[in-house]
């Protein structure tokens, strides 16, 4: 492994565990001081509101794990419970940020970014959940390694929204960045995916 391997995957999990950790804090200080600009979804939509912040960083928090060889290979039976656990956080979290999108006062443009993301993340997901299930094993690793890249939204929104926030306002960098948090993230996943062979991933139904 080179160093640049080594220091993009040790980045990697420190954004990840980072993010996942700074979203909870609203357990400490409440959303309404904490996540100010969302917080009226609290009074709205309290449902899809608490699963998308409890959950979405879970899942965030557990994607570096997922994705690592090592356990795969050394740990099987980890990889899966762990992955139940991560692919539950995707979906729960992912219905309730489609909830919270649809009912977003930042606009038609946010909310359809938003709502967009959600739904991939929802269906990236249960399909690849769905393709273990069966023993598809080649195909559940690509659909998760698309879900991941939904899922690390969570990294980039925060990486460029003070960007925009800056540079060309809060209220246009907003709905900007609820387009530009996931489809580079997709796109890039898309093209590593066509640059790797598919492989044939012998069946092999997960075990409980």
């Amino acid at each position: 492994m080179t160093l640049l391997s080594t220091t993009r995957r040790l980045l990697f999990w420190i954004l990840s565990l980072g993010v996942a950790l700074a979203s909870w804090r609203f357990l400490i200080g409440g959303v309404a001081a904490t996540m100010e600009h969302i917080a009226y979804h609290a009074d709205l939509r309290p449902i899809a509101l608490y699963a998308h912040i409890g959950l979405a960083p879970l899942a965030l928090a557990l994607m570096p794990v997922q994705l690592w060889p090592g356990l795969r290979a050394r740990r099987p039976r980890l990889h899966r419970w762990s992955g139940r656990v991560a692919g539950l956080a995707m979906v729960v979290s992912g219905v309730g940020g489609l909830v919270i999108a649809l009912g977003t006062r930042a606009g038609p443009v946010a909310s359809m970014g938003f709502a967009v993301l959600a739904v991939l993340w929802v269906g990236a997901t249960i399909w690849g959940i769905r393709a273990a299930m069966v023993g598809r094993i080649a195909e559940h690793r690509r659909w998760m390694i698309r879900a991941s890249a939904l899922t690390f939204a969570a990294v980039t929104l925060r990486l460029y929204l003070p960007l925009l926030a800056m540079t060309v306002g809060f209220e246009i960098g907003y709905p900007a960045v609820a387009w530009l948090c996931w489809v580079p993230n997709l796109l890039i996943a898309e093209w590593w995916l066509r640059r790797r062979p598919s492989g044939q991933a012998r069946p092999q139904p997960l075990a409980a």
